[in-house]
């Protein structure tokens, strides 16, 4: 067993601020000279971008279903040996989903500190605060204000929540993190990000009696399964730019540990799929802001087709896979030429077409991940299979197989079956028919 103080931070539901009040929290206590590791609740790839720059170390995911109970168990043991405090930013609200972010911390026994918006509020803070506390239950550590805004205000707050520690407040800040469709910005397209997170760190009041009260919890270590070396001497070429930025850090180091060599390549930048690639790996991202740059990217479209030509295997995942279709055709109704080696065209829309947890049925066993998208693809080609959506088992995501390429809106969480990551990259049947 090993101890640390942890915390889940989670709120009501979306948009109280949950991600800013993490970071402010690791830089703070960064500054302080702690070490503080950060992980994410659920399939997210933009909250741990910024997270991570918040605290210097990479941001994993922990969902129950996805990364699976014993994967976040070995985690947070990991983290704990080394840390001073562990924060675990929780998805939407805290009972939301199955499983939520109240099932991660009564799993491991992380206590729950309230992020409220209390900037419409006073005393009612603490009737939700309580409510819930008590409808799982949870063991609520305490709570963090954000928008608060004055002394007086924090004062009634305070009074409100009847011996429950307001841990910290925030002020309202001028400035917000900025945003787009698909949740905050990439932390590296915001030119002063580390300056925003430093004003954020110096706004936010601690009470350190409070924090200082904050029990350690212990985390049992789990040894991980051996991984055989099935990708080993293979080299993958990973796209891995702003139109190809949505990447797990499992994903990379569960290639590393089966032994591939991982090469990175900018098709934004018209850069040519790395000589003497075995596999070709294409993200997710934002295809649809590049479009000009990656209609344009000849010389990368052109390795491509010489890659599929050649029966080079290529997973191509939500972006990834908008990209290699014929045409994307973005808001504004314009059309762009894309690599073309999946029939069809991408169109994007003003609404969310895909959200949620989904696993694959594979010769193998089940590979798990996500959808999250706000694009549709028309295609004549058939799908080989669908993934099945979780709990419900609805269909979900469709797979397309076509020569050398396996494509979907489905992002895979590749630890989930490294059986079935090995064979996507070393070319073999894996999905059923439509090969």
């Amino acid at each position: 067993m090993v101890s640390c103080r942890a915390l889940l931070l989670a709120a009501t539901a979306s948009g109280q601020g949950k991600t800013t009040v993490t970071a402010a929290l690791a830089r703070k206590f960064m500054r302080q000279g702690k070490k503080v590791r950060v992980f994410k609740t659920g399939p997210d790839f933009l909250d741990p971008m910024l997270l991570e720059r918040a605290c210097g170390t990479p941001v994993e995911t922990l969902d129950l279903w996805i990364v699976g109970v014993d994967a976040c168990r070995r985690l947070l043991a990991e983290a704990a040996r080394d840390a001073d405090l562990i924060l675990i930013e929780g998805v939407m609200g805290l009972y939301d989903g199955n499983p939520s972010a109240a099932d991660l911390a009564r799993t491991f026994g992380v206590p729950v500190a309230i992020v409220l918006d209390a900037g419409a509020m006073a005393q009612t803070a603490g009737a939700i605060v309580m409510g819930l506390r008590d409808y799982g239950p949870v063991p609520v550590a305490g709570v963090i204000a954000n928008r608060v805004g004055s002394a007086g205000h924090a004062d009634m707050i305070e009074t409100s929540l009847r011996g429950i520690p307001l841990l910290a407040r925030l002020p309202k800040q001028e400035r917000s993190m900025p945003e787009r469709h698909l949740g905050l910005l990439p932390a590296a397209e915001v030119a002063d990000i580390d300056a925003l997170i430093d004003t954020l760190a110096d706004q936010l009041t601690l009470d350190d009696a409070a924090w200082e009260s904050l029990p350690s919890v212990s985390f049992s270590a789990v040894a991980q399964a051996e991984v055989l070396p099935l990708l080993q001497g293979r080299t993958i070429a990973v796209a891995r730019d702003a139109a190809f930025a949505f990447l797990y850090p499992a994903n990379l180091a569960c290639l590393r540990a089966l032994g591939a060599e991982l090469l990175f390549f900018t098709p934004v930048a018209d850069e040519l799929v790395p000589a003497g690639a075995d596999a070709i790996y294409l993200p997710g991202g934002y295809p649809e802001l590049h479009a000009a740059a990656l209609a344009n990217a000849r010389r990368w479209k052109q390795s491509m087709h010489q890659a599929y030509a050649d029966g080079v295997p290529i997973w191509a995942e939500c972006g990834g896979m908008m990209a290699v279709c014929d045409n994307l055709i973005d808001l504004a109704g314009e059309s762009w030429e894309m690599a073309g080696l999946l029939p069809g065209t991408v169109s994007m829309q003003k609404r969310l077409a895909g959200l949620g947890s989904q696993g694959v049925e594979t010769a193998v066993g089940t590979w798990r991940g996500h959808t999250f998208h706000y694009s549709s693809l028309d295609s004549a080609h058939a799908a080989c299979t669908h993934a099945r959506k979780h709990p419900s088992g609805a269909q979900g995501e469709a797979f397309h197989a076509l020569g050398s390429l396996t494509a979907s809106y489905f992002h895979a969480y590749f630890p989930s079956c490294i059986e079935a990551t090995a064979a996507i990259f070393s070319g073999r049947a894996l999905l059923g028919e439509g090969r």
